[in-house]
């Protein structure tokens, strides 16, 4: 049996922990209910926003790393980017999360 968390219970943790950081969140898009690869954008006020990703390290741990920033010169390059990930992989999760300190929330998440 897996130790991972499923999807959907994983994103509605990742709801409730921003809400009750004082910030709010919402699914961009919904994937595989069990399975599913979460991304996280970050953003305060809605600007700068910020794509993490889980990326798996050589100690085992999976920690969120940025993999995409937003471009003030250029801010649909980065809504752009989702567009290609979600066609290239229909199962992903991505989840908005509008919040003070967004690197903060992040360090809050489990490796």
């Amino acid at each position: 049996m897996s130790e991972r968390l499923p999807a959907h219970l994983e994103i509605s943790g990742l709801i409730r922990l921003a809400e009750s950081n004082g910030g709010s969140a919402m699914v961009l898009n919904k994937g595989e209910r069990d399975a599913g690869t979460v991304l996280i954008v970050t953003m305060f006020r809605g600007r700068d926003a910020r794509l993490f990703e889980r990326m798996p390290q050589l100690d085992g741990t999976r920690p969120f790393i940025v993999t995409k920033s937003q471009d003030t010169e250029n801010p649909h390059d980065f809504s752009g980017y989702l567009e290609r990930r979600q066609s290239q992989d229909p199962d992903i999760w991505v989840l908005e999360v509008d919040i003070d300190d967004p690197e903060r929330f992040i360090a809050l998440l489990p490796r």
